[in-house]
């Protein structure tokens, strides 16, 4: 009872160990697609968002621009105090965008006001006031200077310390300033203009979010603050004062793609929070604005999403293991009453009875194989008891065919030993390292999973060997099944001339061979095209191959292994090279007999290289050892090209069975 328990608990833990990696890693990639799609339509929809903000603030700016420069030629038109006060009156009440409207004067231009005179409206809620500023020395100013000396039109945008219109945020201002000029020689007389209020700006920017916490800054051509939502940093700081050239060198960056009038978008910490920041400059300024999207608000859903699924995994997990537990106890629950069986037949008790099995998998087939054992073995014990009495009559032909017998036994013996010590090596690494996996969760006074008593690199190193050993097991099994006469005769059964590709044959022998050797480096070069094909069968070509590339691996360095493919005339050569010890030159010809190796301490049964030379002669090709060859070993299979032969068939259902057996 606690073998069989202990038995469905191995086979539960091995298809768990199994499925769950697979589980974790598809469910992992899910995970990280999702991210990188979440990330990839944050970033869509925040361009989407300064797009079209941009649109609007250009449409705003455009509009300025364009109410002011139409107004331009009544200035000259009506040259005087009273039509220039109402000329800017009429400017802010008819354009709602423009917060303000100044028309300065050059010195003396109206001699009874002295040398200022500038009007001005402002407009201060749902009114609009209009006076003749009183004199200062205002043309100094930026918005006065600046057209001046440039000569056309611009935008300024400049730092009014008394604030004495209570326009903007702490006297800030954007204006719109072009250059007034009079009669034929283009007299400079003046400056007209238009204010923005970047508060009011600010609420044309920040009219629309992408998230929750998104947020709206725009920066300056020296990287300082228009639009920020700590306001003590506008016009105060720049984006290069306030970050850390050592800690924050992404927002570093981000300053100078912004000042630099870039178009982009990146990931940027902001002042601790990881965001990313989509910006653009404003056409025909120097200013940028930057979109910057916290990416908790991004992620929130995904977060969300995350903890509920990992809640299902676990649970998931969980019924997984409790299904299998009892789908495994089920399944193996005959075996136990056939072990009970077969123990009282082996104590002398033959009237067991054993049922036939309806089942029709291994369990059931091997049920009714002993169910038959049983009946056979009734049925020749008494023939034994009939043939007792002839037995003293052939005594003396017993005493012959019992020598005969102890000599075909001691030969079994030692072919038996020889495989035996083969296999018994890699059967006893499985077996241990199954001891190590079963007992590791029954520690004295353990808790937890196995994962906790052993490391991913323990665990990846025991499930590799154990891997590496049932490969060599398989290997070494099917090499006593070619060797043996049904292999032989299967194998001429099988053989037929079909179109093979050679490159694709030696990439799939290169694969296989890396099963058993995955740290081993094989160069493969070609001189043939990927298309080139030869009329042979393929599968057992590629078994001599997958042997030749084996014992390279063995016995070199594992470092220097080549395996070139060339046409010579109608032959196509394969050739295996390696660097290592080699073959001396007395037993170049013996490792080409049966169960013969150099060493008798080796690895091996002695069958790789006597198979591989039969399946190539039996193929009409040839497998040879190059003799000028010391460095290591070199050998070469040449396979005639040939043509496909007018009676070959489409295999048998045995020969694809066999042929995906021993694949």
């Amino acid at each position: 009872m606690i073998k069989r328990i202990r038995l469905s608990f191995k086979l539960s833990l091995t298809i768990l160990l199994l499925v769950i990696p697979i589980f974790l890693l598809s469910l992992g990639l899910v995970f990280v697609r999702s991210l990188d799609d979440i990330r990839k339509e944050a970033m869509d929809r925040a361009e989407n968002v300064l797009e079209v903000t941009m649109q609007r603030v250009c449409r705003y700016l455009t509009t300025v621009e364009t109410a002011t420069d139409i107004n331009e030629w009544l200035v000259n038109q009506y040259l005087e105090p009273d039509s220039i006060v109402a000329l800017t009156h009429r400017l802010v009440r008819l354009n709602p965008h423009i917060d303000g409207c100044s028309i300065s004067m050059e010195p003396g231009t109206f001699p009874k006001f002295g040398r200022y005179f500038s009007a001005y409206t402002v407009r201060k809620g749902d009114s609009i006031e209009t006076v003749i500023e009183e004199p200062y020395e205002y043309f100094d100013q930026v918005w006065y200077k600046m057209p001046h000396e440039l000569g056309s039109s611009c935008w300024a945008y400049y730092f009014d310390l008394a604030d004495s219109l209570t326009l903007t945020i702490d006297g800030m201002l954007a204006s719109y300033c072009r250059p007034i000029y009079r009669g034929a020689e283009n007299k400079f007389i003046g400056v007209i203009s238009t204010d923005l209020s970047l508060l009011h700006l600010s609420r044309i920017i920040t009219a629309e979010k992408p998230y929750e916490n998104s947020y709206f800054m725009m920066l300056g051509k020296d990287g300082e603050f228009f639009i920020h939502p700590d306001t003590t940093r506008l016009f105060r700081e720049s984006i290069f004062s306030v970050a850390d050239p050592n800690g924050q060198a992404d927002m570093i960056a981000l300053g100078h793609e912004m000042t630099a009038g870039k178009k982009g978008s990146m990931a940027v910490i902001i002042d601790g929070v990881p965001s990313l920041v989509c910006y653009q400059p404003v056409p025909g300024m120097q200013w940028s604005i930057a979109l910057v999207c916290p990416e908790s608000d991004i992620f929130k859903s995904y977060h969300r999403m995350t903890y509920v699924i990992l809640i299902i995994m676990v649970v998931g997990l969980l019924v997984i293991l409790l299904y299998y537990g009892r789908l495994v106890r089920r399944e193996i629950r005959p075996l136990g009453e056939l072990l009970r069986k077969t123990q009282a037949i082996a104590a002398g008790n033959y009237e067991i009875h054993i049922a036939m099995s309806k089942r029709i998998d291994s369990v059931g087939r091997l049920q009714n194989s002993f169910a038959r054992m049983l009946q056979r073995l009734n049925f020749h014990m008494g023939s034994i008891r009939y043939m007792a009495d002839k037995a003293r009559v052939r005594n003396e032909e017993l005493v012959e065919a019992t020598r005969l017998a102890e000599e075909a036994d001691r030969q079994k013996t030692r072919f038996i030993q020889n495989v035996s010590h083969q296999i018994r090596t890699p059967l006893n690494i499985i077996m241990g390292f199954t001891q190590v996996l079963h007992d590791a969760d029954r520690l004295p006074g353990s808790e937890g999973s196995l994962r906790e008593h052993l490391s991913e690199e323990e665990m990846r190193s025991i499930t590799d060997s154990m891997k590496h050993n049932a490969l060599s097991l398989n290997r070494m099994v099917q090499m006593l099944f070619d060797s043996s006469a049904s292999g032989i005769a299967e194998e001429k059964d099988i053989q037929r001339k079909e179109p093979t590709k050679v490159n694709d044959v030696a990439r799939e022998s290169l694969d296989h061979s890396r099963l058993y050797n995955p740290n081993v480096s094989i160069q493969l070069t070609t001189a043939l095209p990927d298309d080139f094909t030869i009329y042979s069968d393929g599968h057992f070509l590629m078994i001599s191959l997958r042997e030749l590339l084996y014992n390279a691996c063995k016995y070199s360095d594992g470092q220097h292994i080549t395996f070139g493919i060339e046409r010579c005339g109608d032959e196509v050569r394969f050739t295996i090279e390696d660097k290592g010890p080699g073959i001396g030159d007395a037993d170049r010809e013996r490792v080409f007999e049966p169960f013969m190796k150099v060493d008798d301490l080796s690895e091996g049964l002695g069958l790789g290289l006597p198979l591989a030379k039969r399946h190539i002669e039996n193929l009409g090709g040839r497998l040879s050892l190059d003799a000028t060859y010391h460095e290591g070993c070199r050998f070469f299979i040449d396979m005639p090209i040939g043509e496909p032969s007018e009676t070959d068939e489409q295999p048998t259902p045995s020969t694809k069975e066999h042929q995906e057996q021993t694949t």
